[in-house]
Formats: structure tokens, C-alpha cells, sequence
């Protein structure tokens, strides 16, 4: 999974001629068009998702997505709108 990972946002990032910047602590600067995997994940690594279920009603909060985040969705061909759907509020529970 992690070579995939990898494979997908480097041939995205190649095709676009673009770098990724953002993935490196201290270095936020710092660009790469051959990011890790390790590297990708970390990116995502202060999110919380937060479910509340009640007898009559579930309810989600997720924190909002920096624009590194959005930008290696985008790279992956995800939409952000997976990720906000998870704290969508829900008369089901997720």
C-alpha cells in the first residue's frame, strides 16, 4: 500500500511538472517531486475525527484539512468531500 501511495502522487505530481512543499518539519518551504509515503502520511497526522453517538442521533466533527492535506487528496484523485462527509451529522450511525 505504501509503494502505491507513493506511485500514485509521484506519476501525479510528473505529469504536472510540480513539487510538493509542505512535508518536511522545520522546512515547511522545502519542495519534493518524490515524496515518501511515510512523508505523505505524516501529513495528515493532526487530524481528529470525532463521533458522538446518542440514542436518537450520531453526530461527526473532523478537523478542517490544511492545504497540504487538500493538495495530496487532490494528487491521490480523492475529492475533499470524503473526508468532510465523515463528520456530516447522520440520523445513522457511520
Amino acid at each position: 500500500m505504501l509503494t502505491l501511495l507513493e506511485f500514485v502522487v509521484r506519476r501525479a505530481l510528473k505529469a504536472e511538472g510540480a513539487t510538493l512543499a509542505g512535508l518536511y518539519a522545520g522546512n515547511t518551504k522545502r519542495e519534493t517531486a518524490r515524496p515518501t509515503a511515510e512523508r505523505l502520511l505524516e501529513a495528515f497526522q493532526d487530524i481528529t475525527v470525532t463521533i458522538i453517538q446518542r440514542p436518537e442521533q450520531t453526530m461527526g466533527h473532523v478537523t478542517s484539512l490544511n492545504s497540504v492535506q487538500q493538495r495530496i487528496l487532490e494528487l491521490l484523485g480523492f475529492s475533499a468531500d470524503l473526508y468532510t462527509a465523515l463528520g456530516a451529522i447522520s440520523p445513522e450511525p457511520p
